[in-house]
This record gives structure tokens, C-alpha cells and sequence, in this order.
């Protein structure tokens, strides 16, 4: 493959050689892979003419209802050689404010009249300008200014800025360059053998850096890319209707939506032929749900994946081979390509076989760091402790997990998901996955309730349960001492707009 200095580049390609054909659908209309070119470049120019002069990137956030319209604007941004901003619509306009008093005064908002009015309640600084999104896609395009600022890009230089919740309340802005996004983009196109002829079907948001896997893989090899209504996800046993119909051969979903699409019962009533990658991240996803897919779908492939935010998207994959019993770890499998995993015990020490530790990751895929804070940046990206010959940052996920018998990694859970109750050391994730063999639990998250100090488990059913007989099932694949000292029972565990079990709202309602 040659070298590209910028992402967009490879829409250039594409559309040179797809032209016409649909790039991306969404439930207002289509958009073709010239057309997709042509906006692009002509945001690319509005945006170049009202940038300031200077030597650092303008961001360019996107601030509207999840559509076609919001991959011209990321398309517009790179074309102008500056990195886009992802935002959710529905986002507090308070948190909006906070995004925005991080960006350095400097950039642009593309958004809405209904956007630009509930923006009107923040104050913006003068140097971050407004541009409505009609109005900035009538631009009349200057080829030659697009190319000049595109000439001057290197794959080092971000592509976007990703925000994501701070343990403080302020939000992280992942500075992901354009490298990693190239070079993950032909990883998914070799591992899942996506071609022009594929037809991804995209869940995830675009503020979510799943989408990320959607959205290049398309642009590199020429596939198209559904956009399914977020409506659609409300009433799970519709999706597979929804890809049947719309021909879609790949989906790259969050666990939870497969939970929720198995337990509907949709699988044994609605066939999808042209299914053919199952792939999932995000969360654990439970072997209970994975095997009523895999035996409706038996011809699938089907892949977990793993990786944060401060990763172009996923850094690990396991192609799921064999069956899996209820209680057996998935793993998240080995490094992707060009990608190297350390597990780091508590000495700094490579761990041996079997030895749990930190997670930490080295490569291309590795992000910048976060956005104008260097003082964070500086504890997650940090030398490798290991090498003392030269500069090589690696970055520390906060997660734990270990490497089997087999070479393979396995997810234990978060460093600050580990808690000491009596003496003992705790990995909340655990219990977790042992709620779910429990026989009609569809859902689980564990907590631990600081001011009583003991572990409080809310389960999703439509049963009964009771905490003693509860245990009883649990006791069957965890120890005694790691037993919830209460349980809750709820119809529905609330979950965050990624589709991720909402924690902080659990552990919130601890305190009510």
C-alpha cells in the first residue's frame, strides 16, 4: 500500500475509483464516494479561509445528529489538515462548554440552528468560530488550497480529538494521529476481508472510537457503510431484521446490543445470509449470549476485540474458534499487527505465564497523548520500564489481564474495578461473569459500596431472585468470600450513550 500522510486521502482513492457508488446510507438518504469528496472538499475550503494564521491545528468540532452530515464535516476537517471533534447531540451543553474551554480558544463548531442556539448559553471564546452546516456545504471549492494545506499534513498530525469521562468530571481529549487510523483501517480490511463488495453496519457513535473500525475500512477498500437508526436499538429484536434487509455482511457492535438481540429470541426467528463477521468490544461479552450467535449463525466469524480510547480504536483480537462453557474466560486474544502488549506485574517486571498485571501498549496505534493536558498525558504515556536503551512510550490502560497456557491474553477487569473486602482481592468483572450463568440474568454489574464496605450486585431479569439462593448458583464458579452482600434486581441496568453498563449511576444510587 502507499503511503498516505492523511486519512482522507484515502476517500480520495476510493472515490477515484468507486466514484458513484454509495459510500454511506443513513435513514435520510445516501451519499456516493464522489459526492462524499466533493462536500468534503468544499468544508475543507470554508474552513481553511476562516482559520487563523498559524503553525497549530484548528479542531473542528462536529456538533450534530448522528448522519452523513457529520462524516462530511470529519471529511471537511481533514481537508483542511485539522483535526474533527466528535460530540454527541444529546450532550449536556454544560459539558459541551467544557469541551469546548479545552480547545485552546482556538478551532471551529460546525453545527445546526437548533445547535448554534442551545450553544448561545455558553460563552465561546471569539477565536472559535460557528459555521452552519447548509451554509458551509454550499462553499465553493478551491482545489488548490485544499491541496496545499493536505500537501503540508504528515501521519503524525491528529486526525481527531476524542473526548471521553475524566475521573475528575472534566473530559480527556485522546489526540489520535493519523498513522494509527491508516494502518488499523488496512489491519480490519486484511483481517475481516473487507472489500467493495462488503456492507458494514454501523452502531456505534461517532464520538465512540468503535466507529472508527466502520468508517476507514469503508473508505479503504470501498464498502458501504449503513448507518442503522438509533431507534433501532431500542427494540433489539428488529435489528436482524434490519441487516437482512439491508444486505449487511459485517457488524462491529458493543456487547450489550448482542445481549440484548439474543435474549430477544430474534436469532431463531429471522435468518441474515449475507452475515458474515460477528465482531464485538467494548465490554466483556458473555459466553452465554456469544453462543446462541454463534448457533444461529454458525457460519460467522466471529471476533473479540479489545482496546481504549487512547488506542486508534482496538489493540488485541481473539477469532473466537471453539465453544466456550458459560463459566470459561473469552480471551481478548493477541496483539494486532504492528501493535505490542506488555503485562507489567507490580515490579514493573514482565509477568510471567499465568501472572496477572497491568495492561500496556506500544505502536502505531498509540495516541498523542491527550489534548492540552500534559500533566495526565504524562502518567498514562510513559517510558517502557523494561527497555533502558531508548525512547519507547507505551501506555498503561489501568487494565488488568494475563497471558494463559496458550500465548493468549485474558481480560481480568480494571485496576480501579479491584477491590479489598476482608483481606481479600477482589476483581468486580469476575463476579460479573459469574452472574451471567446464572440462569435468566440478562444483564450484571457489580459494585462496591465504600461507606459499608461490601459488594452490592444488580442483576437484569425478569425473575425473582433472592440474595441466599442467589449465592448458591454464584458459589457454583466463585469462591465464598467473593459473594455480593446484596443484591438488586432491576427490568433494565442503565446504560451510557457508548451502550456500556452505567456504572457511576449504580454506584450513585448506593448513596440515595
Amino acid at each position: 500500500m502507499v503511503h498516505l500522510n492523511s486519512a482522507v486521502k484515502l476517500l480520495e482513492r476510493a472515490a477515484q475509483k468507486y466514484g458513484d457508488k454509495t459510500a454511506v446510507s443513513d435513514e435520510w438518504g445516501e451519499i456516493s464516494f464522489n459526492e462524499l469528496r466533493k462536500t468534503g472538499r468544499s468544508v475543507g475550503t470554508a474552513l481553511i479561509k476562516s482559520s487563523d494564521e498559524g503553525y497549530m491545528p484548528s479542531p473542528v468540532m462536529v456538533y450534530l445528529k448522528k448522519s452523513i452530515s457529520c462524516l462530511v464535516c470529519f471529511m471537511g476537517a481533514m481537508y483542511s489538515a485539522n483535526p474533527y471533534v466528535p460530540t454527541a447531540y444529546d450532550m449536556p451543553v454544560s459539558r459541551i462548554g467544557k469541551i469546548i474551554s479545552s480547545l485552546c480558544g482556538r478551532g471551529h463548531i460546525i453545527t445546526d440552528e437548533d445547535g448554534k442556539k442551545r450553544l448561545e448559553e455558553l460563552d465561546i471564546p471569539k477565536g472559535i468560530k460557528i459555521h452552519i452546516y447548509n451554509e458551509i456545504t454550499e462553499t465553493e471549492t478551491d482545489d488548490a488550497l485544499v491541496d496545499k494545506a493536505l500537501s503540508g499534513a504528515v501521519d503524525t498530525d491528529p486526525i481527531y480529538i476524542m473526548f471521553t469521562s475524566g475521573s475528575t468530571g472534566a473530559p480527556k481529549g485522546v489526540t489520535v494521529p493519523h498513522r494509527g487510523v491508516i494502518d488499523y483501517a488496512v489491519w480490519v480490511c486484511d483481517t475481516f476481508k473487507i472489500n467493495e463488495n462488503s456492507v458494514l453496519g454501523n452502531q456505534a457513535p461517532f464520538y465512540f472510537d468503535n466507529s472508527i473500525f466502520d468508517i476507514y475500512s469503508c473508505l479503504l477498500s470501498g464498502a458501504k457503510m449503513v448507518i442503522i437508526p438509533e431507534s433501532l436499538f431500542m427494540f433489539p429484536i428488529k435489528l436482524p431484521e434490519f441487516v437482512r434487509d439491508n444486505d449487511i455482511t459485517t457488524i462491529f457492535w458493543v456487547p450489550t446490543v448482542m445481549i440484548n438481540v439474543a435474549n430477544s429470541g430474534a436469532l431463531s426467528e429471522i435468518k441474515m445470509p449475507k452475515l458474515e463477521n460477528v465482531v464485538f468490544c467494548g465490554e466483556v461479552m458473555p459466553n452465554t449470549q456469544l453462543n446462541i450467535w454463534r448457533a444461529a449463525l454458525p457460519n460467522c466469524t466471529y471476533a473479540n476485540l479489545y482496546g481504549p480510547t487512547e488506542i486508534s480504536d482496538v489493540c488485541t483480537y481473539y477469532i473466537v474458534d471453539r465453544p466456550f462453557k458459560d463459566s470459561d474466560p473469552l480471551p481478548i486474544g493477541k496483539a494486532c499487527r504492528n501493535m505490542r502488549i506488555l503485562i507489567l506485574n507490580e515490579k514493573n517486571e514482565i509477568a510471567e505465564t499465568n501472572e496477572q498485571g497491568e495492561i500496556c501498549v506500544i505502536g502505531t496505534g498509540v495516541s498523542l497523548g491527550y489534548w492540552n493536558n500534559r500533566e495526565i498525558t504524562d502518567k498514562a504515556f510513559v517510558q517502557n520500564p523494561v527497555n533502558p536503551y531508548y525512547r519507547e512510550i507505551i501506555y498503561r490502560t489501568g487494565d488488568l489481564a494475563y497471558i494463559n497456557d496458550e500465548g493468549l491474553i485474558i481480560y481480568i477487569g480494571r485496576i480501579d474495578n479491584q477491590v479489598k473486602v476482608k483481606g481479600n482481592r477482589i476483581e468486580l468483572g469476575e463476579i460479573e461473569n459469574a452472574a451471567m450463568c446464572v440462569p435468566d440474568v440478562k444483564g450484571a454489574c457489580a459494585v462496591f459500596d465504600e461507606k459499608k464496605q461490601r459488594i452490592v450486585l444488580f442483576v437484569e431479569s425478569d425473575a425473582e431472585f433472592k440474595l441466599r439462593k442467589f449465592n448458591m448458583e454464584l458459589k457454583k464458579y466463585i469462591p465464598s468470600y467473593m459473594l455480593p452482600a446484596a443484591l438488586t434486581v432491576v427490568d433494565k441496568l442503565p446504560h451510557t450513550a457508548n451502550d456500556k453498563i452505567d456504572r457511576v449511576t449504580l454506584k450513585k444510587s448506593l448513596e440515595e
